[in-house]
């Protein structure tokens, strides 16, 4: 029993010392210090052993698991350290390296045109008013004086929600001029820039989905004038100091007069070019003095106060601004575009 002993002790040793890992510790110790490992089996022979030689079997088996249990001990606390120095040397950060350039977005250039006219009109003194994309066809039409006989309300151009009934997606940003002038007495100066639904084709220059920006101001004394001054201003906020304005007289049904302001071509300075079609000027936006019919709806006296609109179309601002030739480009999310921005 003496030479078993000595036998297991040598075998434990010496795989101990062949020991890669943890796991593989954890295994010998198992195989030879476990309930069923080498040496408890040796230790249950002992009741064949005379009172004599159990006291020197018994000293020599726990001298042999102390030196297996010193041993795992010590390739235990090796491994570990060998395991850690490895795991460092892993995580060491080489400072010479270059460092990783993370790549930054930027604002939409869309985004960037309506940030641009907010701030213009913000630093004349207007405020800006958002409302409802899923409008009633009250707001959206006859507050802004469209009977229901008008063209415009054709279910053809009008993303009806129920049919032809009350609710659809609003088609222009202007219900919310009703909306500002029910709920807030003038003086009133605002801006609403928003989505708006149409049922056009996609095309260069449709697309069912665009943004437009809504002005109104109504007040004491207001002339068109005064819109003609607001919006030149505005023109060479966006388009630079020396854009020049000119107005053509137009029909909108919520407005009286009205007309549509073209701005010198930017690009060319009004000689004529391939952006402006040759012509020295580009369309911009339609206006006109609020129509004293949408006044009184709006509970307002016509008689005291009065007031100038205008509406524009982001997308056709944004393509002059920018030279872009389709629509489309602005939709499509193509980094190569939008990497000009």
């Amino acid at each position: 029993m003496k030479e078993k002993l000595a036998q297991i002790r040598d075998k434990a040793i010496q795989k101990l010392n062949e020991a890669a890992d943890l796991k593989t510790l954890e295994d010998l110790r198992v195989q030879f210090l476990g309930k069923k490992g080498e040496l408890t089996g040796i230790l249950k022979g002992m009741g064949a052993l005379s009172k004599e030689e159990r006291p020197v079997i018994g000293q020599l088996a726990n001298e042999v698991r102390a030196d297996i249990e010193g041993k795992l001990e010590a390739m235990k606390t090796a491994l570990a350290a060998k395991a850690q120095e490895a795991k460092l040397k892993a995580e060491t950060i080489d400072v010479t390296m270059p460092g990783k350039v993370t790549e930054l977005g930027h604002k939409h250039p869309m985004t960037q045109v309506i940030d641009n006219i907010k701030n213009i009109f913000i630093g004349m003194g207007y405020e800006i008013a958002e409302g409802p994309e899923v409008e009633t066809a009250y707001y959206n039409f006859e507050a802004l004086n469209i009977p229901k006989d008008h063209p415009a309300r054709d279910e053809q151009d009008t993303f009806y929600i129920n049919g032809m009934g009350d609710f659809l997606l609003r088609t222009q940003t202007s219900p919310m001029q009703v909306r500002v002038m029910e709920n807030k007495k003038p003086p009133i100066r605002i801006i609403a820039p928003g989505r708006v639904y149409r049922a056009d084709e996609v095309d260069a220059t449709h697309s069912p989905i665009f943004h437009q920006l809504e002005g109104l101001v109504i007040d004491k004394g207001i002339t068109m004038g005064d819109l003609k001054g607001a919006l030149a201003e505005f023109a060479k906020g966006l388009f630079g100091e020396d854009t020049k304005v000119r107005f053509r007289p137009h029909h909108f049904p919520f407005t009286e007069p009205s007309a549509e302001m073209d701005a010198s071509c930017f690009a060319c300075g009004g000689k004529g070019c391939r952006v402006c079609k040759d012509s020295g000027w580009i369309e911009v936006l339609g206006c006109g003095m609020v129509h004293p019919k949408v006044l009184e709806m709006c509970g307002i006296d016509p008689k005291v106060y009065s007031g100038f609109a205008f509406g524009m179309g982001l997308e056709r601002v944004a393509m002059q601004k920018y030279a872009i030739s389709d629509l489309r480009l602005l939709f499509e999310n193509d980094t190569r575009f939008l990497k000009q921005f």
